[in-house]
């Protein structure tokens, strides 16, 4: 079964490509087939051409306020990328100078999350948070069956504690490592995991409690030192050592600059290992990430790879194999080129982006707010019961007549019927841009307002948003 199926019929037109006349030389202009490979090559300029054209259909990455992953970086980051791309990651004897720049990034961001001896910090890049989560998903399975095996107890029942708001990449990892995922449902009023909900689903078999530092529903952090010390308080009476694993794919790059005081990363002594993305509040494009125990004893040895570069020795761990260096050296342009200060300064306009977005919305009286981007530079809302005339998928369905991408949705359980639309502010999404969008939700309330009934619906269609 392919996951991009198509029911377009066969042997019409719309199976084919056109390209434009002045950019195909003499005798060139022919149909392109769409689902198989051309009989004869064409010239460069006319093939970048037609997959230009056809790029340009879609949505503007900038105006894009469902995705939490970069979408501007420096020019000069861009350069920077743009001369790595052939450099193969995996391959660090060959190119030292890059695994280098890997290595100085994994010191750097254990300094950031306060890691004991960051010096010595075990970790390693990856693809993005996905791959990072599945990484130290196998890594607390590896630790908690050896326990179980010392102990002669049995290992086929592992489970994982999350919130039901868990990032989709953590069900990917029960499923591809078969552990038990056991999940905290929602409540009004309690939207992520709390203290007491995770420790009603942990027992012996319990290999971590994953706490998310900035959900993906309404960007909150959720209380990972109330956990640990609930956790505490569960050993004292049971005995069960149940180690943390943070995922902090949007907010391990916030929190630090924006929070410092606030204790969720190795402060705590319970986290075992946290989890991030590069490039969602790291400011780097797509495809990095970053995985940090918080020492060597928290990977087990046997999952670990060496390799030996400039007389040194590094660990590496990881699920992919080749990948361009470019985006690891995007993220080391980044730490060096901000530093504290500048991170700070960018996620401190975000956030007082996102709060006074959040304010405006709250004003126009037809919505109530379920977050007000106060931690991550996220937030999320709802119609109010007396608004009628549409949903939340009219008004995403509206504001995208205007270029604006917003996610509209449902949340899970026990709030399914709670519709929402999250918005994400990230850099280069200005405060003059939030009062664009101000002013066009204000014309699209104004406009259904206006009608005589609610909008009909097609129940055959219903509204929903993949992310």
């Amino acid at each position: 079964m392919a996951l991009h199926r198509t029911s377009r019929d066969a042997g019409t037109s719309q199976d084919f490509l056109t390209t434009r006349p002045q950019f195909a030389r003499a005798g060139e202009v022919q149909p392109i087939p769409r689902l198989r490979l051309p009989d004869t090559e064409m010239d460069a300029d006319t093939a970048f051409q037609v997959v230009h054209d056809e790029l340009i259909l879609d949505g503007s990455s900038r105006l894009n306020l469902a995705t939490f992953v970069t979408t501007w970086m420096d020019p000069q980051a861009e350069r920077l990328m743009a001369l790595t791309l052939d450099k193969n990651m995996v391959d660090k004897d060959e190119y030292p100078q890059t695994a280098e720049l890997e290595l100085r990034c994994v010191h750097m961001i254990a300094d950031l999350w306060n890691a004991p001896q960051s010096e010595a910090a075990t970790g390693t890049s990856t693809v993005g948070s996905s791959e990072a989560v599945m990484l130290g998903g196998l890594a607390l399975h590896r630790k908690w069956r050896a326990r179980q095996a010392a102990a002669g107890k049995p290992t086929d029942r592992p489970n994982f504690v999350t919130g039901i708001n868990v990032q989709v990449a953590w069900e990917k990892a029960a499923r591809y490592w078969d552990i038990e995922l056991r999940t905290a449902p929602m409540a009004e009023g309690r939207l992520h995991l709390t203290a007491d909900e995770a420790v009603k689903l942990v027992d012996e078999n319990t290999i971590g409690v994953i706490a998310v530092l900035g959900s993906t529903f309404d960007g909150s952090y959720e209380p990972v030192k109330e956990i640990s010390d609930a956790l505490d308080k569960l050993q004292a009476e049971t005995g069960l050592d149940v180690p943390i694993h943070v995922d902090g794919a949007s907010g391990g790059f916030v929190a630090p600059f924006l929070d410092p005081d606030l204790e969720w990363d190795f402060r705590v002594p319970r986290v075992r290992s946290i989890n991030a993305s590069g490039h969602k509040y790291g400011l780097v494009y797509p495809g990095v990430g970053w995985v940090i125990w918080r020492d060597s004893s928290d990977l087990p040895e046997d999952l670990v790879f060496h390799v030996n570069y400039l007389g040194g020795d590094m660990p590496t761990f990881a699920l992919n194999f080749s990948r361009p260096g470019s985006q690891v050296v995007a993220q080391y342009y980044n730490l060096i080129r901000l530093g504290h200060t500048g991170y700070r300064r960018i996620h401190q306009a975000s956030r007082d982006t996102a709060m006074h977005l959040s304010e405006g919305i709250d004003a126009m009286g037809s919505f109530r707010l379920l977050s007000r981007g106060d931690e991550l530079p996220v937030f999320s809302f709802a119609l109010k019961d007396d608004v009628k005339n549409f949903t939340v998928y009219d008004l995403a369905a509206k504001l995208r007549e205007r270029g604006w991408l917003v996610p509209s949705y449902s949340l899970p359980a026990d709030l399914e019927d709670t519709h929402v639309i999250r918005l994400v502010i990230r850099n280069g999404f200005s405060r003059d841009m939030a009062d664009i969008l101000l002013t066009d939700i204000a014309a699209a309330v104004s406009y259904f307002d206006g009608l005589s009934g609610p909008m009909p619906h097609d129940p055959a269609h219903t509204p929903s948003f993949h992310h």
